[in-house]
């Protein structure tokens, strides 16, 4: 079966969305069908059972929430967004319209299956995922199922931290020292420590927040601006006493709390209008309607406290590895928050003037997705057409060095229709700035020494020929090859190891595994000897078991109890 590089890269979002392919060696962002480079990751069910993701499904959302005030009752449900804060739970998600219930997984491939659909020009069962550094096994298990949900056959995981440090180590001028990503998203907040030396990036530590994003600062504009307005404007007492009523209430205004984070992070003041008859009636029967300014000083207020979480996970991650933040030659943002210059002056304050912005925070991690994928090998099942001849190449995806070899041999086994007697093949750069020249190949091989440009992802278009110089089809037919930055292997997030009983203290206890601890580098292999089975264990009784469960800690939870 004909090996091919993967060319997508996906990244799964809390709130957005984007799928990236490799074009010419270059990650190119794919628009969506509202010509964005990011969807939002939210799925309508309407009454036809049609399914909705994306821009018309998030216009659907925001017109439930404020149907909702004009009885101050929840509608059904049948919009959903932010259920990768739910992956691998069993949370389920009532649908009306489909009169069943969703997983977060089925909502997640829904959102999959629509960014498949802007790929018009070729079928997807293959990409690389991005999750963020600290989601549990548990939760990369529920995100594999969405993949396979949606025909992604294929699917490896890359951690988002790490991806948006391949799109910005590609295109920075600077290849080594220590980086720090800080990815703070819709829904989840993850910081990275890498250490690079001359282009080659190995994670050092990580840190993070499942719980901690985009969702907490609109929520906070919410309860303290725009519903201390409406309380100086509108009686609602009875609404606010009522838990129900009170998010009803404040689900209705975060889409406002967004349009005005967003806005502030680019301008010092912004008008919030609500639309006529948007919204119900208060206490006493008058219209809520919201017709306001917020500034950038009392955003600044309200979403201080929430940025300084983030950076106080930082600020201790960078204290456990004996480090400063004038120890960071580079500080990367990730994240649609990040454009906020509130947070920029805090990171600027509190962590390293060396903040760096030349990356686009909102499609940094799909795009390093793509790079990544370009380096790992896929199977391709029936892509040989008649007359194709079958090629078995051997390379590394990712150099620093500025040649790189290209083992190459012509697999005959797999070849259809007939073979010329004699075959070349020419390498040529997708600049055309250089080639190989033709070289005649067989089953035994040959080696073609490839001249990269520097700092670029290098692609290279395959070209066969006959003795008589005619052309002939051949796959793969592409080589991919980028220069420049080279990844080490992701590390361990938590310290995976298992509960025994301490005789002394006469209580069970969590002990890590030597060789599996937190920020070790995968793949990884555990041992711990010296441990007794509670009873005997008699070879070839099948009543004589026991189940080991393995656990899930953090890096200081040595010696408590695994519940």
């Amino acid at each position: 079966m004909a090996q091919v590089k993967m060319k997508y890269g996906i990244d799964l979002g809390t709130t957005n969305s984007a799928i990236c392919k490799m074009e010419n060696g270059d990650p190119c962002i794919r628009k969506t069908d509202f010509l964005k480079d990011t969807l939002p990751s939210c799925v309508s069910f309407t009454k036809k059972k049609v399914v909705k993701v994306g821009d018309s499904a998030y216009n659907d959302l925001r017109q439930d929430k404020s149907k909702a005030t004009k009885k101050w009752s929840k509608l059904n449900e049948n919009v959903f967004i932010e259920f990768k804060r739910t992956m691998g739970l069993n949370t389920p998600y009532e649908s009306s319209n489909m009169d069943c219930s969703f997983s977060s997984e089925e909502l997640s491939s829904e959102v999959l299956k629509a960014l498949k659909s802007f790929i018009s020009d070729d079928t997807i069962n293959a990409a690389i995922i991005t999750i963020p550094a600290k989601f549990k096994a548990d939760q990369i298990a529920a995100t594999k199922r969405a993949a396979t949900l949606a025909g992604i056959e294929h699917c490896e995981l890359l951690q988002e931290p790490i991806a948006a440090s391949m799109a910005y180590g590609l295109s920075s001028a600077q290849k080594g020292g220590m980086w720090l990503v800080f990815d703070f998203g819709g829904g989840t907040f993850d910081a990275a420590l890498l250490k690079v030396e001359d282009g080659i990036m190995q994670v050092k530590d990580t840190e993070g927040d499942n719980y901690l994003g985009g969702k907490n600062l609109d929520y906070a504009v919410v309860d303290e601006i725009i519903v201390p307005y409406i309380q100086e404007n509108y009686v609602i007492d009875e609404i606010l006493s009522d838990d129900m009523k009170k998010q009803i209430l404040r689900d209705a205004m975060k889409f406002y709390a967004e349009q005005a984070k967003n806005q502030l992070s680019f301008k010092s003041q912004c008008d919030i209008t609500s639309q006529l008859d948007e919204f119900g009636e208060d206490d006493e029967g008058a219209e809520v309607e919201l017709d306001m300014v917020v500034t950038q000083q009392q955003i600044k207020e309200v979403v201080t406290p929430i940025f300084q979480k983030a950076i106080n996970i930082c600020k201790d991650l960078l204290q456990r590895n004996n480090l400063q933040g004038s120890d960071l030659d580079s500080l990367i943002l990730v994240g649609g928050p990040t454009y906020s210059p509130v947070l920029r002056e805090m990171l600027k304050e509190q962590i390293t003037p060396n903040v760096d912005t030349s990356v686009d925070p909102m499609t940094a991690v799909a795009k390093g997705a793509a790079l990544y994928a370009s380096g790992i090998d896929s199977e391709v099942k029936d892509e040989i057409k008649a007359g194709t001849i079958a090629l078995e190449l051997s390379y590394e995806s990712s150099s620093v060095e500025t040649m790189e070899f290209v083992s190459i041999k012509l697999l005959p086994n797999e070849c259809s229709g007939t073979i010329p007697s004699k075959l070349f093949v020419e390498f040529t750069r997708n600049d055309n700035g250089w080639s190989s020249g033709k070289l005649e190949i067989n089953e035994i091989g040959d080696v073609v020494e490839c001249q990269l440009m520097e700092g670029k992802a290098n692609a290279f278009a395959l070209t066969a020929y006959d003795e008589k110089g005619s052309l002939i089809p051949c796959f793969p037919n592409e080589v991919n090859i980028m220069q420049g930055i080279v990844v080490g292997n992701a590390v361990l997030p938590y310290n995976i190891g298992i509960e025994v009983h301490d005789r002394s203290q006469n209580r069970d206890a969590f002990i890590p595994l030597k060789g599996l601890e937190k920020n070790q580098p995968i793949p990884a292999i555990g041992v711990r000897n010296g441990l007794k089975t509670p009873k005997q264990l008699r070879p070839g009784v099948t009543t004589d078991n026991m189940v080991i469960p393995i656990y899930q800690g953090e890096s200081n939870t040595e010696g408590t109890s695994a519940i």
